[in-house]
């Protein structure tokens, strides 16, 4: 099944990889069906957003970190503290009387969850060779999509019949029985911990948690809570770029730097993380904007844009199971370069729809997105996981799905920059072009209120204006939206493309099959041999 290690049960600890990378995927989803029934009882609209902000800072935060002490100290300690963790803020969300206090959970919360995503991959690499990690790999990267899918609809359920706090308390026992069978499965972890001196790069931790956590609040409320060019933007960006620079000079000089700079002078290392990178930007942008679209424009209920991304989660499951066998028999490039042409024309044919387009048209064009998502997500794992001995699997590991969240959260903030201006633009023109002075006039005090814009494509009664008027005005506010949602799907199209040029420019690198590691360490063998005859 997997590398017999002494000491090592594979069975238990892919089983409880996948209770607990399972649940910590699944919290990322089944909040936010909660969200409305969270804020009506805490009474926390105000700041009902950094539920979710704050647990993808922390999470974010701490992913660099404990790729390299795992590396350091072993990933079976450190992933039964971040299962811990993820226990103890589970259970206290569940206990939250106030917004606040469900905020400052979730933010511990996140801390645990940001220890278990990465560390699972990692024993996966660890505990597989290069040919079975291609299935093992595509097989978690599709449950991950699978707890996309289930999220929102298990939320509402448990939401609708026991109580909000269960969501979190759901996690407690699958969190424990998970943290027992790494406990028993790893237990003669072969760790590079055994060194006797351990050099903790603590100046790179002080350095780099600062800089994440300004870039990170900058891009969440810049626009929002503050202008792009206040003071205050200035200032949180300004400070975020000198810590990365103090962090980068830091990091060239400790003895076990928390990310090894040279990494990057690996043509494999460099490009997936880069491909990550433009994938997060475009794809979180994607799943952000396709339930808005669907119930905005196609006119779906609350109920079924909460369930619209299913269809191309299910593409994404199914893509990541066969891309994990097309790398055994194809190169990182091939399977790379065709799974980003598919997103890109998911992307492109996403951009087609319009006013008249049907409910089938977009299921068909997101499934053509997940399956190009499918093929690209694993396999970045997985060629990078290839490049490195098992000693830095922690580190690299980790800094994809840095790269990869980073790039997620950059691209939520351009993509909502993007259709905010696209809006204010579209309505101008709505506006310019309606003859009918009263639908003129509801039209140019409308232009500008984005909030009641959306609010009137999703229940048009809330317009008190006569018939004939009321449609025309209607009309103009679903044509600005639709061509908004174009230009949003076309800007992430244009990430996707460089993406494809970046996928090109991988190499010809691909797995190697158990048989060829074995000839080559049977010739490696006679060749030693041979030396030592003569």
């Amino acid at each position: 099944m997997g590398i017999q290690e002494k000491g090592i049960n594979t069975r238990l600890v892919i089983t409880g990889l996948i209770i607990g990378m399972f649940f910590s995927a699944l919290e990322q989803t089944i909040v936010g069906t909660a969200m409305p029934t969270i804020i009506a009882e805490l009474n926390g609209f105000k700041i009902f957003a950094w539920v979710t902000t704050a647990y993808m800072i922390t999470s974010t935060t701490i992913v660099p970190i404990v790729g390299k002490l795992s590396d350091l100290y072993g990933r079976r300690s450190l992933y039964l503290l971040g299962t811990i963790i993820f226990i103890i803020g589970s259970g206290l969300c569940a206990t939250a009387t106030n917004m606040e206090q469900l905020v400052l959970y979730r933010g511990l919360q996140g801390i645990g969850g940001g220890m278990i995503m990465p560390l699972s991959q990692t024993i996966i690499g660890d505990i597989f060779t290069a040919e079975q990690r291609a299935k093992w790999q595509g097989i978690f990267g599709g449950l991950f999509g699978l707890s996309s899918v289930i999220g929102p609809f298990l939320g509402g359920l448990i939401v609708d019949h026991i109580s909000w706090h269960w969501i979190f308390l759901i996690n407690v026992p699958f969190g424990l029985l998970s943290a027992l069978l790494i406990f028993a499965g790893l237990k003669n972890e072969n760790a590079a911990a055994k060194k006797e001196k351990v050099n903790i790069d603590y100046l790179g931790i002080i350095t780099l948690i600062p800089a994440i956590v300004l870039l990170l609040l900058g891009l969440t409320f810049g626009g929002d809570k503050f202008a792009w060019t206040s003071a205050k933007s200035f200032l949180i960006f300004g400070g975020a770029i000198v810590l990365f620079i103090i962090f980068g000079f830091i990091e060239r000089k400790a003895v076990e730097p928390i990310l090894d700079l040279s990494f990057f002078k690996n043509r494999i290392f460099a490009t997936m993380n880069g491909l990550g990178f433009l994938l997060g930007l475009g794809m979180f942008g994607a799943i952000m904007f396709v339930p808005m679209y669907m119930q905005g424009i196609l006119g779906v209920s609350p109920t079924q844009a909460g369930s619209t991304m299913t269809p191309m989660m299910i593409a994404m499951i199914a893509a990541s199971i066969i891309g994990g066998q097309l790398l055994l028999r194809f190169s990182f490039r091939s399977v790379l370069t065709a799974g980003m042409v598919l997103a890109g024309l998911g992307f492109y044919l996403m951009s087609t729809m319009g006013l008249d387009s049907s409910e089938f048209t977009a299921y068909a064009y997101m499934v053509v997105l997940g399956l190009g998502m499918g093929l690209v997500m694993p396999t970045l794992m997985i060629a990078i996981q290839n490049e490195f001995p098992k000693s830095q699997l922690g580190t690299v590991t980790s800094a994809s799905t840095f790269f990869r969240s980073i790039g997620g959260t950059i691209g939520i903030t351009v993509l909502n920059s993007v259709m905010n201006h696209s809006l204010e633009t579209q309505m101008a023109d709505v506006t310019k072009s309606t003859d009918n002075p009263v639908a003129h006039g509801a039209l140019q005090t409308l232009s500008d209120k984005t909030d009641a814009l959306f609010g009137l494509l999703i229940n048009p009664g809330l317009l008190k204006l006569p018939g004939d008027i009321q449609k025309i005005v209607i009309h103009g506010i679903e044509t600005a939206w639709s061509e908004s949602f174009t230009t949003v799907f076309l800007t992430g199209l244009i990430f996707i493309a460089i993406g494809v040029l970046v996928a090109l420019s991988v190499g010809k690198g691909r797995i190697k099959k158990d048989n060829e590691l074995n000839q080559e360490k049977e010739q490696q063998e006679k060749s030693f041999g041979q030396e030592a005859t003569e």
